[in-house]
């Protein structure tokens, strides 16, 4: 071996010598008899670096998966042999190899337990046991390579071919026949002498014993001596969560529902009777989490055991396992309470299952009303924060809570379909009593009692909204919440999280200013105020910035009497952050821009006349456009690149803001209407110079580009005198990306003024074909994939604007371009249609296709277009299904495929009998086609019902591909 090479392999070697024992593991890989020299190494333990030791078990490891079928019976039987020699040698070593090592050693033994154990190694498992009897070292590999090759055989996280699903349920089925029961007697051999004195092997063991448990036969475990050794294990602190785990396996297995509610119930007296039920005597969190997760296992399997008994009518039974479900509520209940979130969560599924199984109850018993109470008790209790909870910088603890309420909100929905009337009172009663004193009550309660009522909403679903309305009994309790909430002055309590919600929960009730509108300017007030959008916390500013902007939509017509002080109350917030080191403005450019969308709302929807609005509304972007010119200014004398960045960036900033505020335009009220096209052709024309810019060009024609596509959809034609400089400008010096985004606004404006923009279009047709075929044609290397996607989507882009002059009913933009270039334009059609392995843009391609010989293709079509259909167009419809590229499996080639049918319909509908013709006596017959086939296609493509043809050339090409 390569001595130096080796040195590589040691994680602290640098970075040459890694590269070098990189390249040489490749060359191994490769080479024919590289794999002997590492078996070698293996069996005579040569090496004692562990990090060779592991490079030559990865060697065998490519050995065995990807060549084992090139060696020959002795080579195999050589494999064999290594690993059963290193397997003994195991047991005499004066050291334990390192973890890692045995893991990857027990990878391969199971990957040639796979090759071999149906044909040439069936004494696998019995090689093994007789090797390492009970020697603990051997006994920890034996376990090691059960465990491998259980997840060769059955993980489900690993996606298996179809082939390799058939030959695992084959080797599963065979070990059931062979070895299982001798591989069960081994666990047990394995447990009963290692459970007082080496609990690491005896863990191992438990985990085994789960894993297969799954798929053997239930009876080899579900058994007296086996149980009982398990609940043994149960008061043995370090093994009894590995047999909770066990346990669980046990319980999870599919089985006869009646079998199963015996088996759980057999269960649970023998751990009752062990004092496992008394969760308050047991302060191991970590043990507790687990037993949770085997009490949640037995409730949800005896629930699903009770819906088996009830679909199969057998009610005696449904009744008894109802019963059993009943007796574990209690526990079910003090799990859920657990002042652990695991412990709790872990409980959840049972929990929710149950409260199924009572909405299905015709009525409740007194008990069972007893328990509907108590688990919303404990999910009110538990949907609390605790003191820990960092607010300000949420980290993972923290990530993992707000899981965890999800879950419970979905106890909480499923309770309101239980009992809506008592989850209503019962969130009435805390909320009310919490609110009396907010004042003097911890944050956490005043949160979650605002929470509560704000879950209310989803939790009660209404249509639209209309809380208010309706079930009169319902509407008064939230009206009566709604109304506390705003005027009991808890929107000032001093933690950001009560102040959050506050927010939150008057935008999710916003019907409720329209039954009660004079809480408008209260609630107004906390949202400008240092409350909400001037807080001290950012996140609370940033939050506040979007529930504003909700809440005034929301609001609409109500909003009148108080547009011009929000407005003036708003103004500092419109301010544009210069790029200046050490400036800190209130809210970030994104907060910004729900500020100027509200503002665009409150001028949009107010009753002012559209001289009114037009003088709001100048107001509003004035600013904007007189800082916008001062920055391009100051952008283009800078120097500095990061200077360069911050200007640009903050260019950027004003034209997104103008362009948010047009979202509040819409078909009731148009821009038009409102008297201000004025001022967003000003805005044009104050921004458009910034496309000139040599500077941050990326930065600024994005803004540009943005604002422009606004304008088509509010300023309609008006923004037309605009679209051929600006286009200009951006096909300057451009690169793929910058042609990928400018091509969705000449589409845009081609689909939305259509011969109106003819003359543009074919003034600008070859200048912008120009520029994306001198970017295409560019040399890449041939490894950057970023650019060959770049290409990929830059020719689609292309396509995709040729299809759109053409579904356009503008075919005259492309003929109108000389007879040359309308040749070329053609046939980067068909070499797109044909030779580019991409099925999005040879779909596109096949459309254009059909859109032109529709329009050109009949008897007064372009001179030599008839000429072209059959010389071309007819050949890409074979040639690009033909192609092994062409992957008839795939869902985006069938619709290709699909057009492709279109495509000779189309012909055969321009051309009639001479395109039949054609097909028969010339271009078939060029292919090598039967005459019998010849006939059967031609008479598919004259049916008239397209669809038959479809599914006919589908069939077609599926034969004639090999």
């Amino acid at each position: 071996m390569d001595e130096q090479a080796l040195l590589g392999l040691n994680p602290n070697a640098d970075a040459d010598f890694r590269q070098r024992a990189l390249a040489y593991f490749e060359q191994l890989k490769i080479s024919q008899d590289a794999w002997q020299v590492c078996a070698e190494a293996l069996a005579q333990s040569i090496y004692s670096d562990d990090h060779i030791k592991f490079f030559c078990f990865q060697v065998l490891e490519h050995q065995i998966k990807f060549k084992y079928s090139e060696l020959t019976e002795v080579q195999q039987q050589l494999i064999r042999e290594t690993l059963i020699t290193w397997l003994q040698a195991q047991m005499l070593n004066p050291q334990p190899e390192k973890t890692f090592i045995r893991n990857k050693a027990a990878q391969v033994f199971a990957l040639l337990f796979v090759t071999e154990y149906l044909t040439k190694w069936p004494k696998f498992f019995f090689d093994i046991l007789s090797v390492v009897d009970l020697n603990p070292r051997g006994v920890d590999m034996y376990l090691r390579i059960l465990m491998a090759v259980d997840a060769e055989l059955v993980d489900r996280d690993v996606v298996h071919t179809s082939e390799e699903a058939r030959r695992n349920t084959l080797l599963k089925d065979t070990m059931r026949e062979q070895c299982i029961p001798s591989l069960v007697e081994s666990w047990y051999q394995i447990l009963q002498n290692y459970q007082y004195n080496n609990s690491e092997l005896t863990c191992q063991c438990l985990e085994v014993v789960g894993a297969y448990v799954s798929w053997i036969d239930l009876s080899l475990i579900a058994n007296e001596r086996f149980i009982n050794m398990l609940l043994g294990h149960m008061s043995v602190e370090v093994l009894r969560e590995e047999a909770c785990d066990c346990l669980f396996e046990i319980v999870n297995k599919g089985m006869d529902p009646i079998d199963k509610t015996k088996l759980v119930e057999s269960l649970c007296q023998v751990l009752q009777s062990a004092g496992l039920f008394s969760i308050d005597q047991e302060d191991d969190v970590d043990f507790l989490a687990r037993f949770s997760k085997l009490v949640n296992g037995m409730g949800q399997a005896l629930i699903a055991s009770w819906t088996k008994l009830i679909k199969n009518g057998d009610m005696k039974s449904a009744q008894d396992t109802l019963q059993a479900i009943e007796a574990k509520v209690a526990l079910m209940l003090q799990l859920l309470i657990h002042e652990d979130d695991d412990i709790s969560s872990n409980i959840i599924g049972f929990c929710y299952d149950y409260l199924h199984i009572l909405k299905q109850l015709s009525a409740l018993s007194d008990q069972q009303k007893a328990n509907v109470e108590a688990i919303m008790l404990a999910v009110m209790k538990k949907l609390t924060y605790d003191e820990e909870y960092n607010f300000e910088n949420e980290g993972e603890d923290e990530a993992m809570f707000v899981e965890y309420r999800k879950q419970l909100k979905l106890l909480l929905d499923r309770l309101a379909q239980v009992s809506p009337e008592l989850l209503l009172a019962s969130v009435r009663r805390v909320f009310n009593t919490t609110l009396q004193n907010w004042q003097t009550t911890r944050f956490m309660e005043v949160e979650v009692a605002i929470r509560l009522l704000y879950m209310l909403a989803e939790a009660l679903p209404v249509s639209h909204g209309a809380h208010f309305s309706g079930d009169v009994t319902k509407a008064t309790a939230l009206q009566d919440m709604m109304r506390t909430l705003v005027t009991s002055g808890v929107s000032a309590y001093q933690h950001t999280s009560v102040t959050l919600e506050f927010f939150e929960t008057v935008v999710r009730y916003e019907k409720f200013f329209a039954v009660e509108p004079q809480h408008i300017p209260t609630v107004l007030m906390a949202f400008l105020d240092h409350r909400g959008l001037r807080h001290t916390s950012p996140k609370v500013r940033s939050r506040t910035a979007y529930l504003f902007s909700r809440f005034v939509k929301s609001l609409n017509k109500q909003m009148n009497p108080f547009i011009e002080d929000v407005l003036n109350r708003i103004q500092d917030l419109l301010e544009l952050s210069p790029p200046e080191n050490g400036y800190q403005a209130l809210l970030s450019s994104d907060d910004q821009l729900f500020i100027y969308e509200t503002a665009g709302v409150l001028i949009v929807n107010s009753e002012y006349s559209a001289e009114r609005k037009q003088v709001l509304m100048r107001n509003l972007l004035t600013p904007l456009m007189e800082k916008f010119k001062v920055l391009l200014e100051k952008l283009m004398m800078a120097q500095d690149e990061d200077r360069q960045m911050a200007l640009a960036d903050c260019l950027n900033h004003a034209v997104g803001f103008a362009s948010r505020t047009s979202k509040a335009f819409s078909n009731k009220q148009t821009v038009k209407q409102c008297g201000c096209s004025e001022v967003y052709l000003d805005c044009l024309q104050t921004f458009l110079p910034a496309l000139s810019c040599p500077l941050q060009k990326e930065v600024l024609r994005s803004g540009v580009r943005t604002f422009l596509h606004r304008m088509i959809i509010c300023l309609e034609e008006e923004v037309l005198p605009f679209i051929p400089s600006a286009s200009e400008h951006m096909l300057k010096d451009c690169e793929a990306k910058d042609l990928q985004e400018f091509i969705p606004l000449i589409n845009q404006i081609t689909a939305k003024f259509k011969t109106q923009v003819s003359p543009f279009l074919q003034q600008m047709f070859m200048p912008l074909l120009h520029a994306i075929f001198e970017v295409l044609l560019l040399p890449a290397e041939e490894n950057d994939q970023s650019a060959a996607l770049e290409k990929q989507m830059l020719r689609r882009s292309y396509f995709a604007f040729l299809q759109t002059v053409t579904g356009s009913g503008m075919s005259e933009v492309i003929a109108n371009q000389g007879a040359e270039n309308v040749e070329r334009v053609l046939f980067t059609v068909i070499q797109g249609a044909v030779d580019y392995p991409d099925p999005i843009a040879q779909k596109t391609c096949f459309i254009i296709l059909s859109k032109l010989v529709e329009l050109w293709g009949g008897k007064d079509g372009p001179v030599g277009f008839a000429d072209f259909v059959y010389k071309h167009i007819v050949p890409a419809c074979f040639l690009a299904p033909l192609k092994q590229t062409f992957d008839l499996a795939d869902a985006q080639t069938v619709l290709a495929l699909s057009e492709c049918a279109v495509t000779l319909k189309t012909i055969h509908l321009k051309r009639g009998p001479e395109c039949i013709q054609y097909l028969q006596q010339e271009y078939l017959p060029s292919l090598q086609v039967a005459p019998e086939i010849i006939q059967e296609f031609c008479q598919a493509l004259q049916q008239p019902d397209a669809k038959v043809f479809k599914n006919y050339l589908k069939v077609f090409f599926q034969r004639a591909k090999p």
